[in-house]
């Protein structure tokens, strides 16, 4: 096996920087080895395994600093996911940045659900406030006759968006810049998804989450203003007997159904993740209407 070029300059190896970062964040996060992998990788622009295969490797002065600036930085609290520019949702590795929320495992339960309320016959979706982009792009790496359109009101999030798509080669969606279906015309859509902000302005998690959008995570009245907003607008956006699914936070359900009702929608139901926290809560409009 050929030995790794590297710059030669003084500096410490792979497994020495790996483990003076695990000891810096130890106290931080439930997985400091990780964390520093992942940090080290973005880096020296490495595949992870690489960083197993060559820990004896030295790395240069100046990308040890880069990393170890990096490794300070999420100590005090700065997402891995906004240190590296990426994230995993799905299947899909993403783009983010301070523009965009970092994607959740929880919102995959949108996407599960989604694709378990229509087949892959050629359906017209979107979602709404799509950030990042990773709900309608894992929806359209699923399902490629679907048209999946996505709206977001903010330029700096529908550009990521875009770059993610073009990344992950799929055309057949479609971006919008306009609040919730406000670009969408007097278009209809078999299924509207849509992950809003909903919690609480003053909620005790909000100061773990103080790098990400506030725009994106908070909503009036209690958190319900949006997912009200929506369980009243989206409704004419649905072809008859179309579906609505909203994500929410973990004590919003039985609000969240009862927004769907009083719009009018049927075989309203609440789904609970992995953690057991009612999650998404959808509703149908009535054939019909």
């Amino acid at each position: 096996m050929r030995p790794i070029s590297l710059p030669n300059l003084a500096g410490k190896s792979v497994a020495a920087l790996l483990a003076q970062a695990e000891t810096q964040l130890v106290a931080n996060t439930d997985d400091p080895r990780r964390e520093a992998e992942l940090l080290l990788t973005h880096a020296l622009a490495w595949p992870r395994g690489r960083l197993w295969a060559f820990p004896e490797a030295i790395v240069a002065s100046e990308i040890g600093q880069r990393f170890l600036d990096l490794v300070e930085r999420r100590r005090i609290g700065e997402p891995v996911a906004y240190l590296t520019g990426r994230a995993g949702f799905w299947t899909l590795e993403l783009e983010v940045s301070p523009d965009t929320l970092i994607p959740r495992p929880e919102t995959e339960l949108l996407v599960e659900t989604a694709l378990k309320l229509a087949d892959s016959a050629p359906r017209h979706v979107v979602d709404l406030g799509t950030g990042s982009g990773a709900i309608a792009l894992a929806l359209a790496s699923e399902r490629l006759l679907w048209h999946v359109f996505a709206t977001d009101l903010h330029a700096g999030a529908l550009s990521v968006a875009r770059r993610n798509a073009r990344r992950l080669n799929l055309s057949n969606v479609s971006f919008m810049q306009g609040s919730w279906c406000r670009p969408l015309a007097s278009a209809s859509f078999d299924l509207i998804v849509a992950n809003p902000p909903y919690i609480a302005a003053g909620d005790p998690h909000l100061p773990a989450l103080r790098y990400e959008p506030s725009t994106a995570l908070i909503a009036d009245s209690a958190g319900l203003a949006n997912l009200k907003m929506l369980a009243a607008t989206a409704h004419d956006c649905l072809t008859p007997g179309g579906w609505l699914l909203m994500e929410h936070g973990y004590n919003q359900g039985a609000a969240s159904q009862e927004l769907l009702q009083l719009a009018g929608y049927q075989a309203i139901a609440t789904l609970t993740d992995l953690a057991g926290h009612p999650r998404v809560t959808l509703g149908q409009r009535r054939p019909n209407q």
